[in-house]
């Protein structure tokens, strides 16, 4: 696997190990990103400087958007993107908003995401899951019972709704570390599924 990195992964100046100098577990994981997608996702590049730091943050991503769920991969997608928005995360907005475009088929709904949700063609599931999503990251102390009801109203079960927060905070988190460290989304990105 050659250790192709598209420019700036992070402004820190952290010393990023290479693919090969990683535990082989690692390296393994970063060979199949790498055949799967045709990189490796800066993210995981910036997290390598730690290899115990690198596994708590791939393993709560994938528990999270991978696993199986009452929510779809589209779904937390939507979400991962909302919450980007909401705090102008300029890695998670151009990564997740990629991945809207290839989930949904529809580069128009990854637009709409990334600007503004209230505008995309969502039907009343996806807005109230997005509301909340919203809602927990601009005023947390504000979420109440009706917000939960809510989303129960539109058919979300109670593990369903810990989901959606769930994946909300992983992508407050996220977004905050890539903002601290000034993180860059790999140059494919911004061209995929358009």
């Amino acid at each position: 696997m050659s250790d192709k990195s598209t420019g700036k992964v992070i402004a820190l100046k952290i010393p990023l190990p290479e693919t090969s100098e990683l535990d082989s577990d690692l390296q393994a994981y970063f060979q199949k990103c790498d055949e799967k997608l045709g990189m490796v996702p800066n993210v995981l590049r910036a997290y390598s400087f730690d290899n115990n730091k690198l596994r708590a943050f791939m393993g709560m991503y994938n528990d999270l958007m991978l696993a199986d769920s009452g929510l779809s991969k589209l779904e937390r997608e939507m979400i991962a993107v909302v919450v980007s928005s909401q705090n102008h995360c300029f890695y998670c907005l151009t990564a997740h908003g990629a991945a809207v475009r290839q989930l949904s088929g529809d580069p128009a709904l990854g637009e709409a995401l990334v600007m503004n949700y209230r505008a995309a063609d969502l039907d009343n599931r996806q807005t109230a899951m997005l509301d909340f999503a919203v809602k927990l990251t601009d005023h947390p102390d504000a979420i109440i019972e009706a917000d939960r009801q809510a989303l129960r109203d539109q058919g979300f079960s109670e593990h369903d709704i810990w989901d959606i927060a769930a994946v909300a905070c992983f992508f407050n988190m996220s977004n905050r570390m890539a903002s601290a460290t000034d993180m860059r989304p790999n140059d494919e990105y911004h061209s995929q599924n358009r």
